[in-house]
């Protein structure tokens, strides 16, 4: 789309005179002249995307009154949002939203919130809404009332400190909505209404937009008796072809196929048929082609791989009749042992470094499974009960109970599933904050009320669940780009000496946050007294010794920031207000893979290394976009190593440092090189483990451009 002659935009550059948004945003993708990457393209055209497309194509109103009443008279807006503010707060709301000034740093971040968030009429063709509009709605839903809190959060949102997930910020305030969060987790009993009663929640939670995860690792193998009778299971294969229908089915309105994830142990039977389901040449019958996979591994796993010998396999039915729960609750690491010498325990065997050989080839051919590694995460918990899964992208770990059914699939006793409240933070604009501790309290204050507000009636086990908990997930992006913005390598001894110190900071304000709810409220979540910040244990580690930065550059980030970092005493202070008062929030902190927020948010993804210094990515009928790492320009080029370039070694010592103060996981995905072979993913999935990382998300492997087909010029094909 090129521009009409006589209607150009006189503050645009001479060369770029006459071009269309796409045609600008193109240029990013070719060297000028100089050799230089045109980050200034991609600048004019997020401010043509506005002149060409945006301003044609938006509803104005006289003034705020008129525009409030067509929202709300129409259908657009809760009035109940509303009616808990005067219009003279709303007004001054507004203004100080539009007084920040905010402009979209690139054309991607720009067009993902047009196409994707803002308020459009119901035909979809104008936009009711600006960004600042989409901020002091989500602020006024969030602060349900409260003047103070909604002040706050229009700071920390307008500013790009903090960043609602995609289903709050989507969502908030709109009449016609779905959920403000969109990732669930449910576990599956060994009978049978269980497994009627979860598909059901598959179709019930994809239909309102969720991504969903099962632990399937409690269902009896393939050949396992029934009622006595020899080899009558089908295992765990047809549960999941089920759920992958489930998800196809229930497509959310036709707008997307629902998203769902399916966890094994490592030491149920049907492991390798599950790992099977996602090799290229797998037969149709057993083939899941959009079904998530993820494997729970304990160390006793990479023990009997080390020492070469066969690891067992037991039955999930056995289990559950000789020790009296679940299997997936079961510590198998402690008592593998013992059920390998119990009779009683039907069992078969593989040898241990085949099934990580099967492992890493499964993941070579697809990026399949997700991976977590039970003990590590277990050791880490400080909440009473176990964790025996993960989610869709593999940052939640929280204690799930189980449900019991009656006959006609009611519940006889509702047991406790997870849903995820989740938002995050720009680190870069973070440590610019003026006041940092508050920004994460706000955060927090902000997630707290996505929890409180989320009510899952068709899956009740999930809104008990998150009755009970109010747990959240404060994550972190932008890591690479705030790394290289001050001349640091990632991965570098810098890079995860700011990394340590940044999540060790976050967490004393994050806890400290959850604190002052708790006491305002008069109300700790269910479990607390079982917890270990209610005995104190948890907070040892940050007592016993001395946390400070080990480099001379990150004391200077910090020193020159402004930013306190906790020391023993204010721990030792924490620690006594948390088991006098308790804390709103089972769980904190989680870091979530950031997509379509990122480039909002104009950020790196979550905390993980840029893939590529201008990302390519494919946007509908648009076609081809161009994305700039934020804080790139052709001056600090060697800082922005993509993540094929820095190894694996580096993004897990980094992920490895931010573990240690996360209460519950990271999204980590590793990169390789294409010469990589299984083994070097072996070798990184040992790593890793050692390291104490808790999950593995995806494992990619670098393609090639096909020779003779690279276009000469071509940012993206030189990197």
């Amino acid at each position: 789309m090129s521009v009409e002659p006589g209607h150009e935009d006189p503050t645009c550059p001479e060369k770029y005179r006459g071009l269309g948004y796409h045609e600008l945003n193109a240029l990013l993708n070719l060297y000028d002249a100089e050799g230089n990457i045109q980050f200034e393209a991609d600048r004019q055209a997020a401010r043509q995307y506005f002149l060409q497309h945006v301003n044609k194509n938006t509803v104005f109103f006289h003034d705020l009154e008129e525009k409030l009443k067509y929202l709300v008279d129409h259908q657009y807006y809760e009035a109940e949002v509303l009616e808990k503010y005067s219009i003279e707060f709303i007004k001054k709301l507004s203004k100080q939203a539009y007084g920040y000034k905010f402009r979209f740093q690139t054309f991607l971040g720009a067009f993902k919130f047009y196409t994707s968030y803002t308020l459009k009429t119901f035909d979809g063709q104008r936009y009711l809404e600006r960004f600042e509009d989409r901020v002091v709605m989500v602020s006024l839903y969030l602060a349900d009332g409260e003047e103070a809190l909604a002040e706050r959060l229009v700071a920390e949102i307008i500013s790009g400190r903090f960043q609602p997930a995609t289903p709050t910020f989507l969502n908030a305030g709109k009449k016609q909505r779905g959920e403000l969060v969109s990732c669930f987790l449910v576990r599956f009993e060994d009978n049978m209404e269980s497994i009627g009663r979860n598909i059901n929640s598959a179709l019930q939670l994809s239909k309102r937009g969720g991504g969903v995860a099962f632990a399937l690792t409690n269902l009896r193998e393939s050949g396992a008796p029934i009622k006595m009778i020899e080899n009558q299971s089908s295992g765990v294969i047809p549960v999941m072809k089920l759920l992958e229908d489930s998800f196809s089915y229930a497509n959310q309105l036709g707008a997307r196929q629902g998203a769902g994830a399916v966890y094994l142990h490592a030491h149920h039977p049907d492991i390798l048929n599950f790992l099977d389901t996602k090799r290229e040449n797998a037969d149709e019958k057993i083939r899941i082609k959009t079904l998530s996979l993820g494997v729970v591994i304990p160390d006793i796993t990479f023990e009997l791989a080390k020492k070469n010998q066969d690891m067992y396999l037991f039955s999930p039915y056995d289990v559950e009749r000789i020790y009296g729960m679940p299997f997936a609750d079961v510590n198998v690491s402690e008592k593998y042992h013992e059920m390998v010498d119990d009779s009683r325990i039907t069992k078969t065997k593989i040898n241990a470094r085949e099934f990580f050989l099967t492992l890493a080839e499964v993941q070579f051919e697809s990026g399949y499974p997700y991976i977590m590694f039970e003990d590590t995460v277990n050791r880490a918990n400080p909440i009473a009960g176990k964790i025996i899964m993960s989610n869709l992208c593999s940052e939640i770990l929280q204690v799930s109970e189980p449900s019991t059914y009656n006959e006609d699939l009611t519940y006889a006793e509702v047991g406790k599933d997870i849903s995820c409240n989740l938002g995050s933070m720009n680190i870069a604009l973070a440590m610019e904050s003026a006041d940092f501790g508050g920004s994460i309290e706000t955060a927090i204050r902000g997630l707290t009320a996505v929890s409180d507000m989320s009510n899952i009636d068709s899956v009740p086990s999930i809104r008990r669940g998150n009755q009970m908990s109010h747990a959240v997930g404060l994550g972190q992006m932008n890591l690479h780009g705030y790394l290289a913005k001050e001349h640091i390598f990632y991965g570098s001894e810098e890079g995860v000496d700011f990394t340590d110190m940044y999540f060790y900071a976050v967490t004393y304000h994050a806890i400290r946050a959850s604190n002052l709810i708790a006491k305002e409220r008069g109300e700790s979540f269910v479990g607390f007294e079982k917890s270990d910040y209610a005995n104190g244990s948890f907070f040892d580690k940050y007592i016993d010794r001395s946390w400070e930065p080990t480099t001379a550059r990150v004391r200077e980030l910090f020193d020159r920031a402004g930013i306190a970092l906790p020391t023993a005493e204010d721990w030792r202070q924490l620690r006594e207000k948390v088991m006098a008062d308790g804390m709103y929030n089972q769980n904190l902190q989680a870091v979530p893979p950031t997509g379509s927020i990122s480039y909002i948010n104009n950020s790196t993804s979550s905390i993980h290394p840029i893939a590529s210094r201008i990302e390519i990515r494919k946007e509908g009928k648009l076609g081809r976009v161009y994305y700039p790492a934020p804080f790139m320009d052709n001056e600090n080029l060697e800082y922005f190593q993509d993540a094929y370039e820095i190894g694996y070694e580096k993004i897990i010592d980094t992920y490895a440092a931010a573990s240690q103060h996360v209460d519950q996981g990271l999204s980590l995905t590793l990169f390789f090189k294409d010469t990589a072979t299984t083994r070097d993913i072996n070798r990184a999935q040992i790593y890793a483990w050692r390291k104490g990382i808790k999950t593995m998300y995806y494992s990619r492997i670098r393609q090639l451009a096909l020779e003779g087909t690279e276009v000469e010029g071509c940012v993206s094909c030189m990197l």
